[in-house]
């Protein structure tokens, strides 16, 4: 007679799940996927090394969901962003304040989904939602040429090309210290800095879908 889980059983491996995942999480959010190793999320989520492996192939495996769930929650974010704006250079400069700062509020998530090196695995998945924020743009843009706010371009070409400013734009900010920078309890980036960035960004945004100087 074939073995068949019972329900407490199939709760308790889910909770078991939840909890790696939620430990990973909190891991990379500190210290990037580089800090997340596996004896180090086995002891926070309070489970032996090998669970792991019970709940996930590989730490590829783990990472790329991580990823993911966490780069879902950005692109939505970004899409709700510009639900309240009326005209498409509103839309388009709420999306992309909306990306910038909510990088810079969380830097080491933000460093780590952006740009911090990866798995091929997890850089797969880095390339695929890339191009989900490129397709808000795209959206954008299309909207904007049929209303006549923005002139004829290559709508796929120039929504790529945006998010790909927005993230080279936020590596240099967003990189952890380095030897030259090591006292941690500074800033890298301050507040007026973010505010100043984040307007430039938007700028030449702006600036380059519409072919017009914009003053934010």
């Amino acid at each position: 007679m074939a073995y068949r889980e019972t329900t407490k059983t199939i709760t308790k491996k889910a909770e078991i799940r939840v909890k790696i995942l939620r430990s990973t999480r909190n891991l990379v959010q500190q210290s990037g996927f580089k800090g997340a190793t596996v004896s180090a999320i086995a002891e926070d989520a309070n489970v032996a090394t090998g669970t792991l492996y019970r709940h996930f192939p590989s730490k590829s495996a783990l990472f790329s969901e991580i990823f993911r769930t966490a780069t879902e929650i950005e692109v939505r974010k970004v899409a709700e962003a510009i639900e309240n704006n009326t005209t498409v250079t509103q839309q388009l400069i709420a999306a992309v304040n909306c990306f910038s700062k909510r990088a810079l509020t969380a830097p080491q998530l933000a460093w780590a989904l952006i740009a911090e090196p990866v798995d091929p695995i997890v850089d797969a998945d880095r390339l695929r939602y890339r191009q989900a924020y490129a397709d808000i743009f795209e959206q954008l843009i299309a909207a904007g040429m049929q209303s006549g706010e923005i002139p004829n371009q290559h709508k796929s070409i120039s929504a790529a090309a945006l998010v790909g400013a927005m993230a080279e734009s936020l590596v240099g900010p967003l990189s952890p210290p380095n030897k030259a920078n090591t006292d941690k309890k500074k800033p890298l980036v301050t507040v007026k800095d973010k505010e100043a960035l984040i307007n430039s960004i938007a700028r030449f945004c702006v600036q380059a879908v519409t072919g017009q100087e914009y003053s934010l």
